[in-house]
């Protein structure tokens, strides 16, 4: 009797799901070309890169990207000219935006590509809020509040959209956001983006927050606002924050190809994907994802930032094992032709969803079975004397061994 691998596992996750999952439809806004690149680690990719990892984005039905500060300087802006006649010639879905400080100097070198290339970019101006921030910066409440009208004014008198960003949102009073975001959206911003600049939030902080500038800012302006959440990961919640806001009522997280980004990074792009696809979330359900490796591999290399090992999904020991207990559920799987079950019974990611698969290696905490199944699995063959070396190499190893000291096993043994 065939039994469907869903059958097999209780899901704590589902146990009340009406109120854990997001009300709507989630959107992604890929962060990985500007704020990523804001790592001191990081080198900034060549446009070759950056157009290679553009169309990864793509692929992998990312909505949204931000194609730099093009006010930064010559190089910045001739990169995001190139990638925005890209989306333009390739006729791409992705939509675009731009970050800004909010300045005239950095809104206008937008309008000015947006009117080279005739792509529509949104200008996402930012601005410091919280409390610490206006401190040390020696701003005044009234500061903040005509600098945020007078930059999105700005901006829409050049046709613009306008994205509207206070840094530090994590930290900063009730009343300064309520003013911040109301005077934006009076003067003419149509989507928020909530932002979690130093790591400071818990999960629990993320759905108080977006719950709060949903009911005390964007529901009474009678504007139809979109809601963005941004977060980083100083206490490694990023992933979890983000969720939070979804579940709380935001439209879109922003995030990274492998978290890259300031300090410590932003929530990891790869990693919301995986949840969502898995969360069957829409429109992430049924989205192909196959390209994600190549997505965060590409990255890695343009950047010079490595994917470690223990790395979830596209790390090299994601989907590896050679632990005789665990590798040797996963064989009787195989022996029963069921590939769902092989990536399931040892794995709460199935590595076929992402166009990977289960990997058994040889090592000191390994099982006769991970030989056997080794050697199977190449066409190799298969005796006592031959496996026994190899168990007993491994046994007396500090290491799991690399196919060459396996065949160097095998070639002795035939000797």
């Amino acid at each position: 009797m065939t039994v469907k691998t869903s059958e097999l596992i209780y899901d704590w996750n589902e146990k009340d799901p009406a109120l854990l999952r997001p009300p709507g439809r989630v959107l992604l806004n890929d962060e990985t070309l500007r704020d990523g690149l804001q790592s001191p680690s990081v080198r900034d990719p060549s446009i070759e890169e950056k157009l290679h990892i553009l169309h990864l984005m793509e692929a992998l039905g990312i909505n949204s990207l931000d194609l730099g500060l093009p006010g930064a300087g010559k190089r910045a802006s001739e990169h995001v000219e190139a990638l925005a006649r890209e989306i333009v010639q390739k006729k791409m879905k992705i939509r675009a935006n731009c970050a800004a400080r909010t300045h005239e100097n950095d809104i206008r070198p937008i309008a000015e590509i947006v009117q080279r290339t005739g792509l529509n970019i949104e200008a996402a101006t930012f601005l410091g809020s919280s409390p610490i921030r206006r401190y040390t910066e020696g701003w005044t409440d009234d500061f903040l509040l005509q600098t945020t009208e007078k930059a999105v004014k700005y901006a829409r008198s050049l046709g613009l959209d306008v994205m509207y960003v206070t840094e530090d949102t994590s930290r900063c009073d009730p009343e300064t956001v309520k003013r911040l975001y109301k005077a934006a959206i009076e003067c003419g911003a149509r989507s928020i983006v909530i932002c979690d600049t130093a790591g400071h939030a818990t999960p629990m902080g993320a759905f108080a927050l977006i719950r709060f500038v949903l009911d005390q800012v964007v529901r009474p302006s009678g504007e139809k606002i979109r809601v963005d959440w941004h977060g980083h990961c100083d206490r490694g919640l990023a992933i979890a924050n983000s969720i939070a806001a979804l579940v709380a009522g935001a439209d879109c997280v922003h995030a990274c190809a492998l978290g890259i980004g300031e300090r410590v990074g932003n929530a990891q792009m790869d990693q919301m994907l995986v949840n969502l696809r898995l969360m069957e979330i829409a429109p992430w359900a049924d989205q192909d994802l196959t390209k994600l490796k190549e997505y965060c591999e590409v990255v890695s290399r343009a950047t010079g930032v490595p994917i470690p090992p223990n790395y979830p999904v596209v790390g090299e020991d994601a989907f590896r094992t050679a632990t005789g207990v665990h590798a040797a559920a996963v064989i009787k799987a195989y022996k029963k032709n069921d590939i769902e079950l092989a990536n399931a019974v040892y794995s709460g990611v199935p590595s076929h969803v992402f166009g990977l698969q289960q990997v058994i290696d040889i090592g000191p905490m390994s099982g006769k079975s991970n030989v056997l199944f080794w050697l199977e699995q190449r066409g190799l063959p298969v005796s006592d004397q031959v496996v026994d070396r190899i168990y007993k190499r491994a046994k007396a190893s500090d290491h799991t061994l690399s196919e060459a000291e396996i065949l160097e096993c095998v070639d002795s043994a035939a000797s």
